[in-house]
């Protein structure tokens, strides 16, 4: 796991991070994740439905992919030395593979900027999401992280 700060930062643009861990996208979570948002299109839930569909198989939510960040972010850095820090956002959130059920996919970071607006700091990071197999990443994102020295 890579520490960033605001000594480690200004280093670290445009650099790659990770892989963090595979982690396996179940059933049972893609069947939490419709439970938690109400999404609950047959073609995540209903596995019977899904074996005649275009994949063979249900899929995860592209949002569920996403909010995932989190889980593998967690291996591959960590902010230190900020009072606070908050996520302030994505920028060209992309889908461009789904991610079949027990699919395992892990992430890496680029460090894509770090800069100081007014008394805060910024850092944009590029995440890419990829199932394991697959020829395209399962999801792309910027995330912008603000943090308050």
């Amino acid at each position: 796991m890579q520490i960033l700060s605001l000594e480690t930062l200004p280093g670290l643009v445009g650099k790659t991070l990770g892989p963090s861990d595979w982690v396996t996208v179940t059933q049972e979570r893609i069947n939490q994740f419709a439970e938690a948002t109400g999404d609950h299109q047959w073609i995540h839930v209903d596995v019977d439905k899904a074996r005649t569909g275009p994949f063979g198989k249900t899929i995860a939510h592209g949002l569920l992919t996403l909010s995932m960040i989190g889980v593998m972010g967690k291996e591959v850095f960590k902010f230190e030395g900020f009072k606070m820090g908050v996520n302030y956002g994505y920028e060209k959130v992309r889908f461009p593979t789904p991610v079949p059920v027990d699919s395992r996919v892990r992430m890496t970071a680029k460090i894509v900027s770090f800069d100081k607006i007014g008394e805060i700091w910024q850092t944009i990071v590029e995440l890419t999401v990829e199932a394991e197999g697959a020829a395209k990443p399962a999801c792309v994102t910027q995330m912008i992280f603000r943090h308050t020295p």
